[in-house]
């Protein structure tokens, strides 16, 4: 059968990959001088010059990469390849008890319940007038439908909002080039409403939606403005256009034939799928005149308050959606080689690029005429109430064999695009608007997506690429069955792209964003003020520390300050009881946060920063004397950290008192 001899000429194709890279060395250029940051960059003698960051100097960027099925975010610094942080989001991590302190267990509450895992794909800088500003990074959960916020001045994750109606959050979250909305696409095409339906109903029973978050240009507060409903093809991936399309956004979708099983060649059966181009400003439109119909809908809004310190769960009941029937003008698909993944939008704003997986060539489509197409009628035919405009009359030209299995496309600062090929192993260079190819570099093995710092952006930097593969076999030391994924640092400084750095990484990254390291440096929060902490259950000097019981309840104000707690010493707690340690650092210095570990306790250690309050739930099991300590080294004393807490018999009458020095 023909969709079989497909799959037999894909696993060929795949057979290809791990081809060998010749790496030759560049010559010396003139340094450009950056106080206080790296200098020699790419434009050093050899690749491990290129990539060495002295001792005291910083790196010139941070690359922020999806942690995948870890669920979180791991910061690393370009050149050099080293992991800062781990950021978490979607998981539970036990490093900073997040998930685990009362603090922020409510970040991880959903229309499900608490959730302490999900699959974090496409990090997301925002934008100001289409240039990344460094204030906050978005992440997408793909399992359960997720978006989070991450203040990029303390690194922490500050609001989580579900995305309803959707299943699966793979095309999420793209910014819009002043970041007014973050948008999202279905993955998979569920029950609209969600019922109990035969999944053979697939085509009649199910849809896809979009959805877009408005974001509030001040403090970053998002809330889903609204949803548009669409035929149940997959959505993939997304972009926002910039410049001269301004106003509208680009998802790539697969799955036309609205298949429900064996989609590997079910989904496979028609030459094109699509480009769902969306016109966000008349969707803005719409909903001021009404035309949005106000639709049950059951998702989670959880925040983190700076002040409190404290995380909350709101559950909202309803959502707007818009009918693409319904509106006219709203939704365009642009037919595009079947099975894309990337849609990427050059930094003019002007070609829309698809990345069709099962095709060897690229179609690059044009702003200027797809506006002509729609202005003139060009219509092909119209699915689902949605126009389809003319291949012919929306393309703006074809990069032509460039590889087998095509995937992401970003951009330099010289007028050219650099592809991911996930079956021949590489990257392509090509110039867009020649649609000339350029340059070739192999990886080693698969490469997914890869990352130019502002690639995606009306200003890119030209100087590195980042590969992130998925396969890693024989470029690291054996580490049992699995070994990491890794990512590949290249110098696009030049006509040759060069491979400087192989370096691991945390879980299976999707997608990454880079960013000049100058512009988040100066606005990194290196305390929180102990004026300014709100938590209910704050103690701001060791004369304030107490417990305090209430019935079976105890609540211990609990300081923290090199090398004591305050108290250390903890008697009159009973088996049963509910045990709330609210622990305040009363530090006020950079990087001295102060760790709080129970013994025994079912959950995870406390790490708190520089006027900090965090809270670690404990329940005693059995009578005994137990020790806690600090977990993370703050001075030479820190081994001296420490303290007690007695536990008696329930129906004990030991009574509840505390000491420091006594």
């Amino acid at each position: 059968m023909k969709q079989f001899k497909i799959a037999k000429k894909l696993a060929i194709f795949s057979a290809l990959a791990g081809l060998i890279l010749t790496i030759s060395s560049c010559g010396n250029q003139a340094k450009k001088e950056r106080e206080g940051f790296r200098t020699s960059g790419a434009l050093a003698e050899n690749a491990a010059e290129r990539v060495y960051v002295k001792p005291g100097d910083y790196d010139e960027f941070y690359a922020f990469l999806s942690g995948g099925f870890s669920g979180q975010v791991s910061v690393y610094g370009l050149p050099s390849g080293r992991l800062f942080k781990v950021i978490p989001v979607f998981a539970v991590d036990a490093e900073k008890g997040w998930g685990f302190n009362e603090e922020t267990k409510p970040m991880l509450e959903t229309s499900y319940g608490f959730l302490p895992w999900d699959d974090s794909h496409h990090p997301e800088l925002s934008q100001t007038n289409g240039e990344t500003d460094g204030r906050w990074l978005f992440i997408n959960g793909n399992n359960t439908p997720r978006i989070a916020r991450i203040d990029l001045s303390t690194f922490e994750t500050v609001e989580i909002i579900e995305i309803p109606n959707s299943g699966g959050n793979h095309a999420s979250p793209f910014t819009t080039q002043n970041t007014e909305y973050v948008f999202a696409g279905t993955r998979f095409g569920v029950p609209y409403p969600q019922e109990d339906v035969a999944i053979k109903e697939y085509a009649k029973k199910f849809k896809g939606v979009l959805s877009f978050i408005k974001v509030d240009p001040e403090t970053g507060s998002m809330n889903i403005a609204f949803q548009i409903l669409m035929p149940a093809f997959d959505y993939d991936l997304s972009h926002a256009g910039k410049g001269k399309s301004d106003g509208w956004a680009f998802f790539s979708c697969y799955n036309s034939e609205q298949a429900n099983t064996l989609l590997e060649v079910t989904a496979s059966q028609k030459d094109k799928d699509f480009i769902a181009a969306i016109n966000w400003k008349k969707a803005e439109e719409y909903l001021k005149a009404g035309k949005a119909h106000d639709t049950p809908a059951k998702y989670t809004h959880n925040v983190y308050d700076d002040g409190t310190q404290m995380a909350t769960s709101t559950m909202k009941n309803s959502v707007k959606v818009l009918l693409p029937e319904e509106c006219p003008g709203l939704v365009y698909f642009l037919p595009t080689p079947k099975s894309p993944h990337g849609v990427d939008v050059d930094p003019s704003g002007e070609y829309i690029v698809g990345n069709g997986k099962l095709s060897a060539d690229m179609s690059v489509h044009s702003f200027t005429k797809m506006l002509s197409a729609i202005e003139n009628n060009e219509i092909d035919t119209v699915l689902f109430g949605i126009p389809v405009l003319k291949y012919e009359s929306v393309l703006a030209g074809i990069v032509k064999e460039a590889g087998l299995g095509p995937l992401h496309t970003e951009f330099d600062d010289k007028g050219n695009a650099y592809t991911s090929f996930f079956i021949t192993s590489e990257v392509v260079k090509w110039k867009v608007g020649t649609w000339e190819i350029l340059d070739r570099a192999s990886t080693f093995y698969s490469i997914g997506h890869l990352m130019i710092p502002g690639g995606d952006t009306r200003k890119p930097n030209g100087k590195y690429l980042v590969a992130m593969n998925k396969i890693t076999k024989d470029r690291f030391l054996p580490t049992g069955p699995e070994v990491n994924q890794s990512a590949q640092l290249y110098d696009i400084s030049g006509d040759k792209m060069k491979l400087l750095l192989d370096f691991p990484t945390v879980g299976e990254p999707h997608y990454a964003q880079g960013i000049e390291a100058e512009k988040i440096v100066p606005n990194s929060r290196k305390i929180f003020k102990l004026e300014e902490n709100e938590h209910p259950f704050k103690t701001l000097s060791e004369k304030d520390t107490k417990v305090v019981r209430d019935g079976n309840t105890v609540h211990v104000y609990m300081t923290s300050i090199r090398s004591h707690f305050a108290p250390d010493n903890i008697e009159g707690v009973k088996v049963g009881d509910d045990v709330y340690f609210h622990v305040t650092n009363l530090e006020q210095d950079y990087d001295v946060p102060h760790g709080f570990g129970m013994m025994g306790a079912r959950n995870a250690e406390l790490l708190i920063m520089p006027g900090q309050t965090e809270t670690l739930l404990w329940k005693p099991q059995k009578q005994g004397v137990f020790p806690f300590y600090c977990t993370d080294f703050c001075s030479a004393l820190h081994q001296e950290m420490q303290g007690y807490v007695r536990v008696s018999a329930k129906n004990s009458n030991v009574k509840l008192k505390w000491s420091l020095g006594e």
